[in-house]
């Protein structure tokens, strides 16, 4: 008898990130890049969405835009943090803004973000993700 085939995204499969971003467009289209690699996906279009989803059914890792209405990706991450069930979750803030102050970036990474800037290409998402969730504790 022949074993059945790995799945060729098995290394994702079950594993969550949630993405947050009030830009419909890319929150679907990074959804639907990852879950073609067989990434769980949860998107949300604002901050306050984002930690409600987060909350609910904490993810594996977090994908979330810096420049948002209202509550922004640094507020954000700050919310976070300070819920003591999401403060091991990896994120990776994603902005198109090239000149964030050094004392946000220095913040962002003293929470545990890691930045990345826009445009992001499949094989950087990909990579991104899997990076992220491989950092989460088991």
């Amino acid at each position: 008898m022949i074993a059945p085939a790995e799945p060729h995204h098995s290394e994702a499969a079950t594993r969550t990130i949630l993405i947050v971003d009030d830009d419909r467009s890319v929150a679907d289209t990074f959804a639907r890049m990852l879950k073609l690699e067989g990434f769980g996906v949860v998107t949300a279009l604002s901050a306050d969405a984002g930690l409600a989803a987060a909350q609910a059914a904490p993810p594996d890792a977090i994908i979330l835009d810096m420049r948002m209405p209202i509550t922004n990706g640094l507020q954000f991450l700050r919310q976070v943090r300070a819920v003591s069930s999401l403060t091991d979750i990896p994120v990776a803030i994603v902005t198109g803004d090239y000149f964030l102050a050094e004392p946000i970036q220095h913040e962002l990474r003293s929470l545990g973000a890691s930045i990345r800037f826009k445009p992001l290409w499949l094989e950087d998402l990909i990579a991104l993700a899997k990076t992220l969730v491989n950092m989460r504790p088991a």
